[in-house]
């Protein structure tokens, strides 16, 4: 049966009608590909305002970069106004001076529409330092970051309205009575160390937490942990996991009943830093340098060597794990570790609050 052109041209109306009306605001893909690039361009120009502010101390910087009108916007700014004013307050603790923050921001996802978007993304930091009276030596370390933040078009600009990640320097430093003066003094006055006639299982155990720190490694490792090994950030943490990986792939210790990770899961000693710490002293296997608050225990930092490692304790609770992978220019210990993920970054950076205590563990290979 023929249709006539008239119903035909009435047919077609209908249809026209209702895709209008189920969607009068939709976007040509084109153009919603382009209001993403847009969004993703902002991203890295917020994250590389928010360096700048760091090494120039400027607040001013970053101020239009938050919608500091709504209660997230406004905490995602004060949050970012800590953090500043603990790098400062580090800085000028150790003796040194930031010379450039790099971030190399990945976007993972990006979802919404209009003028509103959410963002998933990754961020690894190069944060390079100099001793202020050794300029010519740069010092530099990693550090990754996952992101979900909410941005939102405010103008001719996109701004953040809500934000959250695991921040690295959350444990604010708070120097409380520490004499500040005879630290720096004592850090300034080191020599960088030599390790080049370590043992191998030492340098293997170094290679390896170069290779799988994650958001902090090297581009060319794909910001990715060893998928032989299950990632435990989502349950309280990965960094005993990672440690143990270190010490077992990379320093070739040998698994046993006590301390072991398979198929159907890992042993305490193996996954949890309190058991970690534990049952490394207590087998024999590892052996206690120091135990105190950050005053009592710098000057023993410089014993440790690539391969022993570092316990954070908060109120009597061991919280983390980091491995010793290096030396800055002054001898000053570096670790790596996740949970967030950290390369060769100091090891006391982000954990030097007065109310912290560390174990500084030297491990028999």
């Amino acid at each position: 049966m023929k249709i006539s052109l008239k119903k035909r041209f009435l047919q077609v109306m209908v249809i026209a009608l209702f895709i209008f009306l189920i969607c009068p605001f939709c976007k040509p893909k084109g153009e919603e590909i382009s209001t993403k690039e847009e969004v993703a361009n902002s991203i890295q120009d917020i994250f590389q305002n928010r360096n700048k502010a760091i090494l120039n101390g400027d607040l001013k910087l970053i101020e239009g970069n938050y919608d500091r009108s709504t209660k997230y916007g406004k905490w995602a700014y004060e949050h970012e106004e800590q953090k500043m004013k603990y790098l400062k307050n580090w800085e000028e603790r150790q003796g040194v001076k930031f010379t450039e923050i790099m971030p190399e921001v990945m976007i993972k996802r990006i979802r919404g529409k209009d003028d509103k978007y959410s963002v998933n993304l990754i961020c690894s930091t190069k944060y390079s330092y100099i001793y202020e009276d050794d300029p010519v030596k740069v010092n530099s370390c990693k550090i990754g970051t996952s992101h979900v933040l909410n941005i939102s078009k405010k103008g001719d600009n996109w701004i953040i309205s809500k934000e959250w990640y695991k921040d690295p320097f959350a444990d604010s430093l708070n120097l409380g009575n520490l004499k500040v003066d005879a630290i720096n003094q004592y850090i300034k006055s080191q020599q960088a160390r030599d390790f080049s006639n370590m043992n191998n299982r030492r340098k293997g155990a170094v290679e390896y937490a170069d290779r799988y720190c994650g958001i902090a490694s090297e581009k060319e490792y794909g910001y990715s942990y060893n998928r032989k090994y299950r990632n435990y950030n989502s349950q309280g943490g990965d960094c005993a996991n990672f440690a143990s990986q270190i010490l077992h792939e990379g320093g070739k210790f040998r698994k046993n009943s006590g301390w072991n990770y398979d198929g159907s899961g890992a042993t305490r000693s193996w996954l949890n830093a309190d058991g970690f710490k534990s049952y490394m002293i207590y087998s024999g296997r590892a052996s206690l340098v120091a135990h105190g608050s950050y005053e009592k225990v710098y000057k023993a930092s410089y014993k440790l060597l690539p391969g022993d490692f570092v316990a954070y304790e908060k109120k009597g609770d061991i919280t983390h794990i980091s491995v010793v992978t290096g030396a800055d220019s002054k001898g000053y210990s570096l670790v790596s570790c996740h949970n967030t993920d950290r390369n060769r970054v100091p090891w006391d950076l982000g954990w030097s609050d007065k109310n912290i205590k560390f174990w500084l563990v030297h491990v028999n290979y």
